[in-house]
């Protein structure tokens, strides 16, 4: 594999941990339309923290030292917002995020848009792999035809395509890129076995090389679609348990002893993957005429958990005595999940959201997400990092909501945020101390 060139298309949370690693073999130039993102990466810094900065800059290459788009054997990361710059690159792997719109329909304009910047460089004999999660047929059914249409080439003739899944888990530095066995396909039986053997040559945890681009988009997209129902499953528990003034977590834990039950917590089910993965599932299987109900019930009940947790909250300040109404109700944490600054599909927004529309005044504190990104997204000022003292905090809560399990948070006596009498309520149950949990 003297000859492979790759160019990624996308450096946030699933490329650049895979650019990094294929850096360290091959010469790999990395590729975003961020310009502010390519900037931050050169200059040897990762602010979604997915890469540390020592592991970034070990791979760097000084992009004025050499001749970007003549490098041929110089392994290393070169980074660059010039589309021109990956037009010598022989294998592309896209990498751009797949979210669904407002009307939880998949929103492929990044793939789309990825696909055409790569038309338009692509040439005869080069691969294209996706890592994107789409749902089945996409790959061939959406992204092929923009490939052609914008390189003039032949698909499985001129060029070719693979298929192989992210598995990036944000924030988690125990299962990685290259400890996560990965799936592979191909267009062609050949190409499958240049796409496997390229992924082998980093991954230590091996590959499973899928007979199909449709076999391998259909296994991503079930991965979390399996999660999300049964994290609905535990979910629809809490509520029936909460009704019987049954603890849900110690139920959990006596039906954990035995061997085959499987782990699974109740909580807001958000993020870039399980909250959003079923929805290609279901556009899909409703395109061709079928219409799943297992997986929309699952996503319904996901979905509602915000409004759920809030109202829960509420009933408790209303037994404790409290006007609802202009309550002060601090929230703790905005990301999807903890120790992770990854604001993407966020379902601590429904919680806010439903404690606003009851009157309350909610601030939100979280130490980990970047205060312009949560203003851009959600439109929510978070309190500074340097004015949160819990000892000396300008206003005492009626009521928090632990909703992100940070490791800050852990060790704090939540009380002490309060006025004496507040509701603490523990989301993900990790607290002694809580009024309420799910």
């Amino acid at each position: 594999m003297n000859d492979v060139k790759i160019g990624v298309i996308g450096l946030g949370y699933v490329g650049l941990p895979l650019a990094v690693e294929f850096a360290r073999k091959f010469p790999v130039i990395g590729f975003d339309i961020k310009t502010g993102r390519v900037t931050e990466l050169r200059n040897g810094h990762d602010s979604t923290l997915e890469v540390d900065d020592d592991n970034l800059q070990s791979v760097l290459v000084d992009n004025f030292k050499f001749q970007i788009s003549n490098i041929k054997t110089q392994t290393g990361l070169f980074l660059t917002d010039n589309l021109n710059d990956i037009r010598s690159c022989n294998y592309y792997i896209v990498t751009v995020p797949t979210p669904i719109d407002k009307y939880k329909r998949p929103d492929l304009t990044p793939l789309i848009k990825a696909s055409e910047s790569i038309g338009n460089v692509l040439k005869r004999g080069d691969i294209v792999i996706y890592e994107s999660t789409v749902y089945p047929g996409a790959t061939e059914e959406d992204c092929v035809p923009v490939l052609e249409k914008f390189s003039g080439l032949k698909f499985n003739v001129d060029f070719f395509c693979g298929f192989s899944p992210e598995r990036i888990n944000p924030g988690d530095k125990e299962h990685t890129f290259t400890t996560i066995k990965k799936v592979t396909s191909g267009s062609t039986p050949e190409t499958a076995r240049k796409v496997d053997d390229l992924y082998k040559a980093v991954v230590k945890a091996g590959t499973h090389m899928a007979p199909s681009l449709k076999v391998a988009e259909a296994a991503k997209v079930i991965e979390n679609s399996q999660r999300d129902l049964n994290i609905a499953f535990v979910n629809e528990l809490a509520k029936i348990f909460n009704i019987m003034g049954i603890d849900t977590l110690e139920v959990l834990k006596a039906a954990g002893t035995k061997w085959n039950f499987l782990p699974f917590r109740p909580g807001l089910v958000g993020g870039h993957c399980i909250g959003v993965d079923p929805y290609y599932l279901t556009h899909k299987a409703q395109e061709i005429g079928y219409h799943p109900e297992v997986i929309l019930s699952g996503r319904r009940i996901n979905d509602s958990m915000g409004t759920y947790v809030a109202s829960q909250v509420v009933k408790l300040m209303i037994k404790k005595g409290f006007t609802v109404a202009g309550s002060n109700v601090l929230v703790l944490g905005i990301t999807f999940k903890e120790n992770c600054p990854d604001i993407r599909n966020s379902r601590v927004i429904d919680v806010i959201e439903e404690l606003r529309d009851f009157g309350c005044n909610v601030d939100v504190y979280d130490p980990w997400a970047n205060p312009e990104e949560v203003r851009a997204e959600y439109d929510i000022d978070l309190i500074a990092n340097s004015k949160f003292n819990i000892q000396n905090l300008a206003k005492k809560y009626d009521a928090v909501v632990l909703a992100v399990a940070h490791n800050q948070f852990l060790n704090m006596d939540l009380r002490e945020l309060g006025n004496g009498k507040s509701v603490i309520y523990d989301v993900k149950g990790v607290i002694s101390h809580a009024d309420g949990r799910l």
